[in-house]
């Protein structure tokens, strides 16, 4: 288990394609069994596409689910895993996954999962999955970054979430302008969306700006 800094195996892409997807998901698997063929078909997707992981890395639950079926195909080098010291024994109950990298905290959790991907996925999960997933689509609103977003959403699970984003918009506190995540409940369909998809304009320029300075530094002052 490596615990130093670097990241040698996926360094992040300049490429607009989708070349690693950063999945959040959960370290359990669900009461359904459709959320555990969820993974493993996003895992087939993946492969099929080329396309390597970021992920939590866990070994337990969807996490190790997809990360073992992108392995699987793709090779260790394909899969980044990235976990906070408190969870290691907590989400790894068995052989490593991929390329491993134990990090401080949370923050430098997210922060790495964030640079080493050029979109997220969000699947099924509690609420570890919705923080992640909410703090990148707050990232993509601020334009922090101009990397899609989408929602796997197996089962109808974000039906509930999908309500409230609207409610938010409805009662004026989100435009509906940033309301730019992807949906679908078919791994092949999601991706494809995800690889078609344009950021707005003004994210555009603001991801350039932001590709010179770390995720979490105030590049307000910057000209």
């Amino acid at each position: 288990m490596s615990t130093s800094t670097p990241v040698t195996t996926l360094a992040p892409s300049s490429s607009s394609t989708l070349k690693h997807i950063c999945v959040f998901c959960g370290s359990k698997h669900g009461v359904r069994p459709g959320y555990t063929d969820a993974a493993h078909a996003l895992a087939q997707t993946l492969v099929k596409h080329k396309i390597g992981l970021v992920y939590g890395g866990g070994t337990v639950g969807l996490m190790g689910e997809i990360a073992r079926g992108v392995q699987s195909g793709l090779g260790p080098h394909a899969v980044l895993g990235v976990i906070p010291e408190a969870l290691a024994s907590r989400e790894i109950s068995s052989e490593l996954i991929g390329d491993t990298k134990v990090v401080k905290d949370m923050h430098e959790r997210k922060a790495m999962m964030a640079r080493h991907a050029d979109g997220f996925i969000a699947m099924p999960g509690g609420l570890g999955t919705l923080e992640e997933l909410l703090e990148v689509m707050t990232w993509q609103q601020l334009g922090f970054h101009a990397k899609p977003i989408g929602l796997l959403n197996t089962e109808g699970f974000f039906d509930p979430l999908l309500a409230f984003f609207k409610h938010c918009i409805d009662e004026g506190f989100v435009s509906a302008s940033h309301q730019n995540t992807v949906v679908s409940d078919n791994p092949e369909q999601l991706v494809q969306q995800m690889m078609d998809w344009q950021p707005p304009a003004s994210n555009v320029l603001a991801d350039a700006r932001q590709r010179q300075a770390a995720i979490g530094e105030d590049i307000a002052g910057q000209s």
